[in-house]
């Protein structure tokens, strides 16, 4: 077993990961299954959009010609000769001293080339037929909402890399995608290591904890994006581990452990590093918590040695499984956003590495501050219920103050929260 350990910055760190080249692949997905997907492909107008010049009121369709020189003391007379619902095309042109009944969205008749709003129209029956009054005039192209001016024909609305979201979907709709190319969701491999580890539904025994990290980290995937596939639990058995370990890496893209990074006597996973002739990027990261957070390469699929305790274990996956992730996805941002923000509580733990404290996001008249939640431990659970945001502090401080500005990493959407 290699014990050596020189710790290196989380930058690098994040670099090293990034710099394994990632089989992207893509698939054709139905429409009505691309929500939450990322898009393979450009999405192209296949059309204009409006297709066609088209009223954006209820009203009449005039020729402008006709209304040239119409006042309130000499009106226009014209014969309404139909009406045009929308979806509804005229049954011919719009001649001379005629009009068109018109209903919003739908195409203006052949010959009109302006619409008047009912607000200023009279309409009225004679001879048993609708007629309509005009006392103004209007000009070429008055109230028409002309074809392709809201989106041009091959026009690129959205590029490949972004998340399918609902207005997305929409327009995948509005241009004819029945299906589109999406990018496919890149399986990761979990396995908990250690024997004091319980199952969710078995009862407390002494010693022993139940395992909260695979459904954790099997979540965590699940919103960046990927497929978790939970293997089980690995006992502290050398030779058990690495066959569970060797055969698990032909099934996925990447290998998550948690647990058995130290180097005590039951911290297997170096050994099986060495074993499987992977390369170790690092072994010691700069940060806390995590510091132990160590992820190896084989055959260009990356193995994640993500600490056993929980909130190290949660850290860690944000800051190197996430991006990956993200790169399997075709992002073209593969990190999670970052926000500048008003510390609101103290934290006077002195942070000789970079700190990653777990926390929760707020928004007070129009500024955005972020609350420490529950004991900064890395061994603690509960303050992850709260989490949505990571409070990144600097090395070398000795603690900071509420209201100081610090720079916090966004986890999820803030729902509920306004910025306003």
């Amino acid at each position: 077993m290699n014990l050596h350990r020189t710790p290196i910055p989380v930058s690098k760190a994040v670099e090293d990961v990034l710099n394994t080249k990632v089989d992207k692949r893509v698939e054709k997905v139905k429409l009505e299954q691309s929500f939450h997907r990322v898009l393979a492909e450009d999405v192209v107008a296949t059309h204009p959009v409006p297709p066609f010049d088209k009223s954006p009121y209820d009203g009449f369709a005039f020729r402008s010609e006709d209304t040239r020189n119409l006042t309130r003391e000499e009106p226009g007379q014209f014969r309404v000769i139909e009406t045009v619902p929308a979806g509804h095309r005229a049954s011919r042109a719009v001649n001379k001293g005629e009009a068109i009944r018109i209903m919003t969205g739908a195409e203006i008749p052949g010959g009109a080339d302006c619409v008047a709003m009912f607000e200023i129209c009279q309409p009225y029956q004679r001879d048993m037929e609708e007629w309509v009054t005009l006392k103004r005039p209007l000009s070429p192209q008055q109230n028409i909402i002309p074809t392709g001016s809201e989106t041009k024909e091959q026009e690129i609305l959205v590029k490949k890399g972004e998340v399918i979201n609902p207005g997305i979907q929409a327009l995948l709709a509005t241009f004819g995608y029945g299906e589109v190319q999406v990018y496919v969701k890149p399986k990761i491999g979990v396995f908990a290591t250690g024997t004091e580890l319980l199952d969710v539904d078995e009862p407390l025994q002494p010693g022993k904890i139940r395992n909260s990290n695979a459904y954790m980290v099997m979540s965590q995937i699940e919103r960046a994006g990927g497929t978790g596939i939970y293997f089980g639990k690995l006992e502290d058995n050398f030779d058990l581990c690495y066959q569970a370990v060797e055969e698990a890496l032909d099934q996925v893209d990447c290998l998550i452990t948690t647990g058995g990074v130290s180097v005590g006597d039951y911290d297997l996973m170096p050994d099986i590093y060495d074993k499987l002739e992977a390369e170790v990027l690092f072994n010691k990261v700069a940060m806390r918590p995590g510091s132990v957070t160590t992820v190896a390469r084989k055959d260009e699929k990356l193995l994640f040695g993500l600490s056993g305790n929980p909130s190290a274990c949660y850290v860690g996956f944000e800051l190197f499984t996430y991006p990956i992730i993200q790169s399997f996805l075709g992002r073209s941002r593969p990190f999670h956003k970052r926000v500048q923000a008003t510390l609101g509580k103290d934290f006077k733990k002195p942070n000789p590495f970079t700190r990653f404290v777990r926390g929760f996001i707020s928004y007070h008249e129009g500024n955005v501050y972020v609350h420490p939640s529950g004991i900064d431990k890395s061994a603690v659970v509960s303050s992850l219920a709260e989490t949505n945001v990571l409070i990144q502090l600097r090395g070398g401080t000795r603690g900071y103050q509420q209201g100081d500005v610090v720079e916090a990493i966004c986890l999820e959407e803030m729902d509920g929260q306004s910025h306003f």
